[in-house]
């Protein structure tokens, strides 16, 4: 005899949407979100700037990213406002609200 759910009339649930929910009704979700950011960094900014920079952290809506020169860090500043977007764009929404080059 098959087992029944609980879930009586409803229909099947995407693995998908289960996931956010529970992520979300855990208090999880954001820093899920800000792991993602910091392990998809390179498909973010791409390889050239992946290899000059790492990022450390995200805190209070604010990215910490190591650079390993001055004048990358100045470049990395002037581009700032276009990271932001890339990294807000790939998290879904405005996860990162400011960039320290470090």
């Amino acid at each position: 005899m098959p087992r029944r759910s609980g879930r009586k009339g409803k229909s099947p649930v995407h693995v998908g949407v289960a996931l956010a929910s529970l992520t979300r009704s855990l208090g999880i979700d954001r820093r899920l979100s800000e792991y993602q950011v910091i392990t998809a960094w390179e498909a973010i900014v791409g390889e050239q700037i992946a290899k000059v920079t790492r990022p450390e952290r995200i805190e209070r809506g604010v990215l910490f990213v190591a650079v390993s020169s001055a004048p990358w860090r100045a470049e990395l500043t002037m581009r700032r406002r276009e990271l932001l977007e890339a990294i807000n764009k790939k998290a879904g929404r405005r996860l990162v609200k400011e960039i320290r080059f470090r």
